[in-house]
């Protein structure tokens, strides 16, 4: 009984197998028949096939480089944070108009480059503001116990003609004289004193701080205070 049972299910399963066998024939012996008609149709689909993935392959570079690029800008943030204005003291005259010309950059402005060095006309960084006006920026990295000169200001001022700049920005690491902050109110020049660039630096934008130009170094107590901090 045991027998008939196994011989039984032996012939079922190379039934089986004999079935499987005729169906890919049939199927090869009808894609044969059909072929003229059907590979138009077959190029089609692997050509849309392969259009897509290279649609795919470069969606997901573009989506790669702007993730890589967004922890880059982050990254760069967080370290403009993180920079005192002990260590922008540190700095060489060099190093700080670099550093001018990287916060504007981050503020959105363009086509900004650094011009400083002999023969610079009384400019350090050049550029565009967001708004597309042209400016013209003098820095110095003085000493927190020195004083911009109104001098100094007023070089700036020929350097606004020379370059046919439309605004005109003095970024110190230390204040301004009473002469020198009045003679930039009254011509239209953005200083940036001490206290302003520490709010610059980490993260105030360049074109909110022209909202209080000319204000900021406090009264005489302040001053005072001042002097007494960052005295020899």
């Amino acid at each position: 009984m045991a027998a008939k049972r196994k011989s039984s299910t032996v012939r079922r399963r190379r039934t089986a197998r004999y079935k499987a066998a005729a169906s890919v024939l049939a199927a090869l012996v009808l894609l044969a028949l059909l072929r003229p008609a059907i590979w138009p149709y077959i190029g089609a689909a692997l050509a849309a096939a392969g259009v897509g993935w290279m649609v795919w392959r470069l969606w997901r570079t573009d989506k790669l480089l702007r993730s890589g690029d967004a922890v880059w800008r982050q990254q760069e943030q967080i370290a403009a944070g993180q920079r005192t204005l002990a260590a922008v003291d540190t700095m060489s005259g060099t190093q700080f108009e670099e550093l001018v010309a990287e916060l504007c950059r981050r503020d959105g402005c363009t086509q900004v480059r650094s011009v400083g060095g002999a023969g610079d006309n009384g400019a350090d960084v050049l550029g565009r503001l967001p708004d597309g006006r042209a400016m013209v920026i003098q820095g110095k990295r003085y000493a927190p116990h020195r004083t911009i000169a109104s001098r100094e200001v007023r070089d700036l001022l020929g350097a606004k003609v020379h370059f046919s700049a439309d605004v005109a920005i003095f970024v110190a690491t230390t204040r301004f004289s009473r002469q020198a902050e009045a003679f930039a109110v009254d011509h239209h020049i953005l200083t940036v004193h001490r206290d302003f660039f520490g709010l610059w630096n980490n993260g105030t934008s360049l074109l909110s701080l022209a909202k209080v130009n000319g204000r900021g170094q406090g009264e005489s107590r302040h001053r005072a205070r001042w002097k007494q901090t960052y005295s020899k």
